[in-house]
């Protein structure tokens, strides 16, 4: 099963990374760089590996951005996970969609 502890993540076109954790079936990451100051993200994996997360992002616009995703992991031919994030964003800025994440295999400084 995927282990998602010590992965980052970024969005395609995005240059904020996401540092997951996982404890069991718990998983958590930490979001900054870019347009996002700091965001926080948690909850669980299921037995497939897909996620049930929920979200806050504080935006380096002010705004506050909370809602909720499942991200179904897609493992490339070198080994790289994507995600597949079907996401839902809460009221003011309410929305649906869905988007990548890309593993960054490579990262400065380590």
């Amino acid at each position: 099963m995927l282990d998602y502890d010590g992965r980052r993540f970024r969005a395609v076109g995005s240059t904020a990374v996401a540092v997951y954790r996982q404890e069991g079936d718990l998983v958590w990451a930490e979001v900054s760089g870019g347009e996002v100051l700091r965001g926080a993200i948690t909850g669980l994996r299921d037995a497939t590996g897909t996620l049930h997360l929920g979200y806050t992002i504080v935006l380096a616009t002010g705004e506050v951005v909370c809602g909720h995703t499942v991200n179904t992991p897609e493992v490339a031919d070198d080994g790289r996970v994507r995600l597949r994030e079907v996401w839902e964003r809460f009221r003011p800025q309410a929305g649906t969609g869905i988007s990548y994440l890309d593993e960054v295999l490579r990262w400065p400084g380590r």
